[in-house]
């Protein structure tokens, strides 16, 4: 069990105790239950904003121990133009990939969605709506919306996606009861190029990955905007990225081929690594 999860359940029966006695005993001093109350809730905090400490459910951030290559991951499409970019310069370097897409523009640009899998890519989900609250939704509100972008994606492929990335990377114990419900497996990242806002430099995006490049890292990058008002810098940065990786002699993986469907000895290694 990830220590991040231990410390959430002592701290979680330390409140129940706190309670318990103040029930049968006598409450504890204002100033211990204020410190206790602040000191539980930034717990929780950091669990929902750091998911790779996995606090409330398993997050891989890293291939397992014996990975090779490295994984590149794409957010926040599918995109008619920026998207199809970034899938011919993976063509022409022999790369795969893992798409992380929007329900709403899977509904919008479906062909796309089929044009990611026809080119041996992976798909995962990454919400409906990309609701920058997410980790604040009540769990119904959460399947609704995982259901709906899940259902969708196995419309268009014929295949059910199991890879899931919540929106801005923050997972709630809301969310991470329906993941479990709905066998989801969440991935996190273990380098990213900070491309996602329309200020970001190709140079810079790239810089940041080539020097996080190493077996085993998964890296997070946007195949389109999460809005459509402008176009990513992975796609200029892309280039860089897949010539300073073949200098390095690392290929590229998809990250279910280092999970694979049922390998949980892989997943608890990416998890510990």
């Amino acid at each position: 069990m990830p220590p991040a999860r231990i410390l959430f359940y002592l701290a979680t029966a330390g409140g129940v105790a706190l309670a318990v006695h103040a029930l049968v005993a006598e409450p504890p001093p204002l100033w211990v239950a204020i410190v206790a109350l602040f000191a539980y809730v930034g717990l929780v905090t950091l669990g929902v904003v750091f998911a790779r400490f996995s606090m409330f459910a398993d997050v891989v951030t890293l291939g397992p121990r014996n990975a090779r290559g490295v994984a590149l991951t794409f957010d926040d499409g599918p995109d008619p133009v920026s998207t199809l970019a970034i899938l011919d310069l993976l063509d022409e370097a022999g790369a795969k990939a893992t798409f992380f897409v929007i329900g709403h523009k899977a509904d919008a640009h479906p062909e796309v969605i089929r044009q990611i899998v026809e080119r041996g890519h992976a798909i995962g989900v990454h919400g409906y709506s990309h609701d920058r609250l997410f980790m604040l939704r009540p769990p119904w509100r959460v399947r609704k919306e995982l259901d709906q972008v899940v259902d969708r994606v196995e419309e268009i492929t014929g295949e059910r996606p199991w890879l899931f990335r919540p929106p801005i990377g923050h997972i709630s114990p809301s969310i991470a009861q329906v993941i479990r419900k709905m066998e989801l497996q969440a991935i996190g990242w273990s380098a990213r190029g900070v491309d996602g806002w329309s200020g970001a430099t190709s140079e810079a995006v790239a810089r940041r990955v080539i020097r996080r490049l190493k077996d085993g890292a998964i890296i997070m990058l946007h195949d389109a905007a999460e809005r459509g008002d402008f176009v990513p810098a992975s796609v200029g940065a892309l280039p860089a990225i897949l010539a300073a990786a073949e200098q390095q002699h690392l290929s590229f993986a998809r990250v279910d081929s280092w999970l694979g469907a049922g390998s949980k000895e892989a997943q608890q290694d990416a998890h510990d690594g």
